[in-house]
């Protein structure tokens, strides 16, 4: 893909955490370990599926365990130009009720020069 991840074709790990401050202040960070599977739906697109267990450490309290997940499309419209797309979840009291469980998305495009 020309947005600059690496070429993955199968199943893959990914560890990611991200944080939050106010100001200087520490508020939350969350750090998904997630499992998941990259496949080509045509000669430049790419999908992929992850998941796992997420763990949220908010400032002051114990660590807490949620699920969370992503579903993405990558799309190569010309060799300089990528779409990109996702729908993320995370659990809430590890339910996935759908009154309970946060929704996100992300879209976006990158242009290389």
């Amino acid at each position: 893909m020309a947005h600059g991840t690496a070429a993955v074709a199968g199943p893959y790990v990914n560890v990611e955490n991200n944080s939050a401050w106010l100001g200087t202040d520490f508020e939350v960070g969350v750090t998904e370990t997630h499992v998941g599977y990259e496949f080509e739906a045509g000669e430049d697109v790419d999908i992929y599926v992850q998941a796992g267990p997420a763990f949220i450490h908010t400032e002051g309290e114990d660590t807490e365990t949620e699920y969370s997940g992503k579903v993405g499309v990558e799309a190569d419209v010309t060799e300089k130009l990528a779409l990109y797309g996702e729908v993320m979840f995370i659990t809430q009291d590890q339910t996935f009720d759908t009154d309970d469980l946060n929704l996100g998305t992300k879209v976006g495009v990158t242009y290389v020069f």
